[in-house]
């Protein structure tokens, strides 16, 4: 079940869309590893991380929206919200990790890239270098996952949930962006039953999702 919010942060101008070509490939990679149609392999991981290693130093300047409309919409209307710890998936350079502290009492800071996490410093004070198909952390351990344009690994998010925890689901772009899944194909992929909240904000949509089990 998914309630949709009216949008109250206008689209701006400029919004920085990607190439279709490769953001449609990035799109079907993204939709059939959830589904479970794709296996994720160490040689994929080990591509990744290497990819964003190279664009890390530069990433706030030439790659980052520069928006965080909707997570922070998201924070705002998305509730009510766990006051546990927050694990941050593909937190790269921090750039939202701020934003979060704001709202909860501790936040993980993961990524596969270790250039990433670097640059990330004196935003992220817990910052971890980690694969989220496999991660770090203890069943039950975190309340909150905040999933900002994110492959999404459903039997982990479900695993280091707590069983009141939520899944933040960001798309800074929207249905453009590379990695976009719709809440309902989030909620679907999840084990389980899961309902979401959600809405659009400035260039790009948001959900909350919650188990129902």
């Amino acid at each position: 079940m998914t309630a949709i919010l009216p949008r109250v942060l206008p689209s701006p101008d400029g919004k920085p869309v990607p190439p279709p070509g490769t953001a449609d490939v990035l799109r079907a990679f993204a939709h059939d590893l959830a589904a479970g149609r794709r296996p994720w392999t160490a040689e994929t991981a080990q591509f990744i991380a290497a990819q964003f290693d190279q664009l890390a130093t530069d990433w706030d300047t030439t790659r980052a929206t520069g928006r965080d409309d909707p997570l922070r919409d998201a924070l705002t209307r998305g509730g009510p919200l766990p006051t546990g710890p927050c694990l941050e998936l593909g937190s790269g350079t921090g750039l939202f990790t701020p934003l979060l502290s704001t709202v909860f009492p501790q936040v993980i800071s993961v990524d596969l890239s270790l250039r990433m996490l670097q640059e990330a410093h004196g935003r992220s004070p817990v910052r971890v270098q980690a694969d989220a198909s496999a991660l770090p952390l203890p069943d039950s351990s975190v309340s909150v996952i905040a999933a900002i344009d994110m492959l999404l690994f459903p039997a982990e998010t479900a695993r280091v949930l707590t069983h009141d925890g939520v899944l933040l689901w960001i798309n800074q772009l929207g249905s453009d962006g590379p990695l976009y899944l719709p809440a309902t194909a989030v909620a679907t992929a999840l084990p389980g039953a899961w309902q979401a909240t959600e809405s659009e904000a400035g260039w790009g949509t948001w959900a909350v999702l919650r188990s129902t089990r």
